[in-house]
């Protein structure tokens, strides 16, 4: 499936990273919609477009890693790429058994990140 038909909701409180992330998906193909927190994201959940999210473990209020707990609870089954820049186990763990796609340390090549993008939505389409 080509990039542009997919969607990818950012989720990051640093409004400098949100919008150098949604620019860079969209020069990658992809539409975008983007977060500055997951309180925002659940508001919107049951309207999105995302075909994946890749979200920040350091959200504010609603960590990434509770906001994918109170997604999954919800039922909702998005892929999610994490990315964080704390080197706290503890997240990683929680976030791999959320059944994260991927978990990106910052910074990371900008390759790396659309790698996972693809992973995440080759897994999306083969849960459907």
């Amino acid at each position: 499936m080509a990039a542009e038909r997919n969607v990818i909701a950012v989720l990051d409180d640093d409004p400098a990273l949100r919008l150098a992330l949604g620019d860079l998906l969209s020069l990658s193909g992809y539409r975008t919609e983007l977060y500055a927190s997951a309180e925002e994201f659940i508001t919107a959940a049951k309207t999105t477009e995302a075909s994946c999210l890749v979200v920040d473990i350091q959200l504010g209020q609603v960590s990434g890693v509770e906001l994918g707990r109170q997604l999954s609870r919800a039922g909702f089954t998005f892929p999610i790429v994490f990315m964080t820049g704390s080197q706290d186990e503890g997240f990683r763990r929680q976030a791999m058994d959320l059944g994260c796609v991927a978990y990106l340390h910052k910074p990371f090549p900008k390759a790396r990140l659309i790698e996972a993008i693809k992973m995440a939505i080759g897994s999306a389409h083969e849960a459907k």
